[in-house]
């Protein structure tokens, strides 16, 4: 059951809605015929909490495909299957620095970089336990599934075109076959990858997903454990320092949460025990991430201070004054009994 949060949260979500609509940078994702067809100016947003809050805004019940979003959900499955060191066996848990499609493989043992880009998702793909091609997608499907608290299904129109135009796709997974990291037939595989990835998904079903992760894999509406907590903390922290590709670095300085963005205009970002939170709008800037998503998540981060690294000042001398029952602490760290500690919850954070 979704819980109303406070006004202020809905309050900040249309306002940055409506700020950021006029803006008309970047451009649709025209290599896959039905992305480019678009409408580029929808922008929806919405944020879930671990305890079932939600607000939203704008387009947030539109739906997408998921696209290399996906890609936290397989990497969940594949953990709960194999255990983080059966992953690592096959692909690695370095930030590649190189674009999402890139041929990044590890020298002298042909593993992928990591899950996040299209060749580490192949590979982590494969590695779903299944009998089939068709169970291994509808286990990646019943995960995603979980996740979201409904039924998701395929666009098979995004499917259709992009399994007839996934020649680098195609050609990365022969090169990773050679090397030894894929062990399974090409083909098979990626017409599961390229299925999961034509998964569809609205702004409020991402919130919903990042707020399963940030609650340790306990879906806030439905209550049911998807996945263990230890999954949920290693799917996060993939995410944190690859999810945003070639940009993962400056978003991590800028925003401050673990993400990942999908080519069809979705982020998904979430801040462990705090929220999660799910943005759509299809114009992309030169990395293949969401114009006003990014945008939406600078700004929000800097208005409610969700930096994973940030630490408010007034949060520091109350504690240290509990601590000490209510003795005062100099800046050398030595208690100062008497003074008086007025306004010291005002100082900066910087």
């Amino acid at each position: 059951m979704r819980r109303k949060l406070p006004p202020v949260v809905h309050e900040a979500l249309a306002s940055l809605h409506d700020e950021l609509l006029p803006v008309t940078e970047g451009e649709l994702a025209d290599y896959i015929a039905p992305l480019a067809q678009a409408r580029p100016d929808r922008f929806g947003l919405a944020v879930c909490t671990p305890e079932g809050g939600f607000a939203a805004a704008g387009e947030h019940d539109e739906p997408f495909t998921i696209q290399s979003i996906s890609k936290v959900f397989t990497m969940a499955l594949v953990l709960g299957d194999r255990g983080l060191e059966g992953l690592l066996a096959h692909v690695g848990a370095e930030p590649s620095g190189e674009s999402f499609n890139a041929v990044s493989l590890e020298e002298g043992t042909g593993r992928p970089d990591n899950p996040m880009i299209n060749a580490g998702a192949i590979v982590t793909c494969s590695l779903v336990e299944a009998d089939s091609p068709s169970e291994r997608f509808d286990r990646i499907l019943a995960m995603m599934s979980g996740c979201a608290g409904r039924e998701l299904d395929v666009d098979e129109n995004v499917f259709e075109h992009e399994y007839a135009t996934a020649d680098r796709n195609r050609a990365l997974g022969h090169f990773m076959r050679s090397a030894g990291s894929l062990t399974a037939e090409v083909e098979p595989t990626l017409e599961v990858y390229l299925r999961q990835c034509a998964v569809l998904v609205t702004a409020s079903d991402l919130a919903v997903m990042a707020a399963t992760l940030a609650s340790g894999g306990v879906n806030p509406f439905t209550e049911q454990r998807v996945m263990s907590t230890e999954a949920a903390r290693h799917v996060l922290t993939l995410m944190a320092t690859c999810g945003m590709y070639d940009a993962s670095g400056e978003w991590m300085l800028r925003v401050g949460s673990p993400a990942k963005s999908g080519v069809a205009g979705g982020i998904m970002t979430a801040s462990p025990a705090q929220f999660g939170l799910g943005l759509y709008s299809p114009l992309l800037d030169a990395k293949g991430n969401s114009v006003r998503g990014v945008r939406a998540c600078h700004r929000l981060s800097e208005r409610f201070s969700w930096h994973a690294f940030a630490l408010p000042a007034d949060r520091l001398l109350p504690a240290a004054l509990e601590d000490d029952d209510a003795e005062g602490v100099d800046s050398e760290g030595e208690s100062v009994e008497g003074e008086s500690v007025e306004g010291a919850g005002s100082a900066s954070s910087d």
